[in-house]
């Protein structure tokens, strides 16, 4: 074999390892990225041309696993902000001006955090996004802060969890973890 040929299949072969690199995926991440939406199911109904109205919110989360911890006071510590889930804060996004607590919240995105405790938690929404956790939180960002009282099931969650619910008037933001619910009400 000459020396050309040895380069030659020397460059196949460093190109064909790194086309299979790129092939392989990284680690699948333990709490993988989620999303709801009000109206429910709305992109669904959106390519069906059966849509209940205009979009109204969107949630983007991670899921993390209960995984036989022990959460509330543990995992996630009383009276620290929270992200709400796992790996990247979760946000919430209003394509419309909408209420919580009878205070306005303009439409766009917004980072949506906990105080948790364990009969009320504290939901903050706050201007700073694309973060990770809670790690660089800001109170001095904070749009709006409203207690919701807590829920205990008696069935546990073990996959932590957002869904929009409808209601009277608006939407309840459901947040579901091991025995622990919260709802959220937004009215527009």
């Amino acid at each position: 074999m000459n020396l050309r040929n040895v380069v030659l299949a020397a460059v196949l072969i460093m190109g064909l390892d790194h086309a299979d690199a790129q092939t392989k995926p990284a680690s699948l991440d333990k709490s993988p990225m989620d999303m709801c939406y009000f109206p429910v199911d709305y992109p669904v109904l959106k390519i069906q041309d059966k849509t209940p109205g205009p979009l109204i919110a969107r949630a983007i989360y991670s899921r993390p696993q209960k995984n036989g911890r022990h959460l509330f006071g543990d995992l996630v510590e009383y009276g620290k902000v929270w992200r709400l889930g796992a790996n990247e804060a979760t946000e919430i996004e209003f394509f419309q001006d909408v209420k919580i607590d009878n205070k306005k919240v303009k439409k766009g995105r917004y980072t949506i955090y906990a105080l948790v405790d364990t009969d009320k938690w504290t939901i903050i929404l706050n201007k700073e996004t694309d973060t990770w956790g809670a790690f660089r939180y800001d109170m001095a960002k904070d749009v709006l802060r409203t207690t919701v009282a807590v829920e205990k099931q008696p069935e546990i969650a073990e996959a932590f969890s957002m869904e929009f619910e409808k209601a009277k008037k608006g939407a309840l933001l459901i947040i579901n973890w091991d025995d622990v619910l919260v709802k959220l009400p937004i009215s527009w």
